[in-house]
């Protein structure tokens, strides 16, 4: 029977697994799924599952009328100390149930591709989950661990996302090179300073070939928070008045706001006292028509698809200099034009986050300019023009090398077998 192994790159947008033929020492296929589960609005009869994960996810969310649960971003909950576990059809989940829904949804359809139940797998991890905080960075890797288990993995190691993407650069190169890789993802953006050598892909111990790691936790999903807050929280209401007593005027509190911004946060607003208190702020408005959007947005669970409108706007200005935000859902009625200018100077301020994060990285590392001879970049995040900009006008003798943004670090993953060297 031949050998496999699963390299997993487990995203907050995306995720997906490289299947390793250990006695071939190739890959043998990819899948990506999207990390996104729906639970159904109703209990489904018999057995059969409550959720679908990945693509179908999406379109059950939509053929469902939008009613049921619908979670993205799961991987940014891990390392929450905060969130303990939410109530599906009186079903509790805690993070690492979630997160191995999708890992076992990868894993199914990796095992269906090479006809065996393979458990042993190399899964990537950020270098900091949340910043440099020892203790939140350990809850997440435990929880990480244990959702491997839950999914069916036995025999697990981890490796830094970064090194992964190296690994799978490392393939493409001619000769040795010193080389900076920057994994920009959802979540965080990923630094590791290394020595690729083409003659030494497959070699037991690299402990030596690697120089520096370090990461933030800023990615897309921050500009896509930003976006929201400028553009997006205006048509909800941010600025609605409410008379607190008679005479007396106060605007919303913009914390409620802060919460529809973020996907860790949007996926569990749902408890009753807020909904009191935003009935109650929309009753004293004078029933304000802008603030009666955000009410609509929760009771009908529209975060996904706003933040859909968002993507495409980003997405649209990674290569254009003007794009619409457009979104048309029940009464929602957004519609307004973006400038490139407009949406650089939204996320500047997390742009500059990685800038001075970067500069940070090299001088505590003591790596000049001079010692980097290439550069790679990988992640959704990669593509956006400020990140492009950033990186040409540090590196201008560089050229920008990348790979494909969405496999290159579980292909690189499925390279790390080495880890496993030396187990019982």
């Amino acid at each position: 029977m031949k050998k496999f192994l699963y390299g997993i790159d487990f995203g907050t947008t995306n995720s997906a697994l490289a299947i390793y033929d250990e006695d071939s020492k190739e890959i043998h296929s990819t899948i990506i799924i999207p990390s996104l589960i729906y639970f159904y609005h109703q209990l489904m009869a018999g057995n059969a599952k409550n959720y679908v994960v990945g693509e179908e996810a999406i379109s059950a969310y939509l053929n469902d009328g939008m009613k049921g649960r619908f979670i993205k971003s799961i991987k940014q909950i891990l390392s929450r100390s905060s969130f303990t576990e939410t109530r599906i059809h009186n079903k509790k989940y805690n993070a690492s149930d979630l997160v191995a829904i999708i890992l076992k949804e990868l894993k199914t359809r990796a095992d269906a591709l090479i006809g065996q139940d393979c458990r042993k797998a190399v899964i990537g991890r950020p270098v900091f989950f949340d910043d440099d905080n020892v203790q939140k960075d350990t809850l997440a890797q435990n929880r990480l661990n244990k959702a491997a288990e839950i999914a069916g993995f036995t025999e697990v190691r981890f490796q830094f996302e970064p090194i992964g993407a190296a690994f799978a650069y490392e393939k493409t190169l001619v000769k040795k090179e010193k080389v900076l890789v920057a994994d920009l993802g959802g979540g965080t953006t990923d630094f590791t300073y290394l020595v690729l050598d083409p003659t030494k892909v497959g070699s037991k111990d690299r402990k030596n070939d690697m120089m520096a790691t370090g990461g933030i936790y800023v990615g897309g999903d921050s500009f896509d928070s930003a976006f929201m807050w400028e553009k997006g929280t205006p048509y909800f209401g941010k600025h609605t008045q409410y008379e607190a007593t008679p005479g007396k005027v106060l605007t919303v509190p913009k914390s409620l706001f802060a919460n529809i911004c973020t996907w860790e946060q949007m996926n569990f607003f749902n408890g009753q006292r807020i909904k009191k208190d935003i009935e109650n702020y929309y009753y004293y408005s004078g029933k304000d028509r802008k603030f009666k959007n955000l009410i609509t947005l929760i009771e009908n669970n529209l975060g996904y698809s706003v933040f859909q409108a968002i993507e495409s706007t980003k997405i649209t200005l990674s290569n254009a200099n003007k794009a619409s935000f457009s979104y048309h859902q029940m009464d929602i009625q957004i519609e307004e034009n973006i400038s490139l200018e407009d949406y650089e100077q939204i996320i500047k301020k997390d742009v500059d986050r990685i800038s001075a994060y970067l500069n940070e990285f090299m001088l505590q590392h003591d790596i000049a300019v001079k010692d980097i001879d290439s550069l790679f970049l990988t992640g959704g995040t990669s593509m956006v023009g400020s990140i492009q900009k950033l990186f040409k006008n540090k590196f201008p003798h560089l050229t920008l090398n990348a790979g494909d943004n969405f496999k290159s670090v579980a292909k690189g993953l499925a390279y790390s077998g080495y880890l496993f060297e030396g187990s019982n």
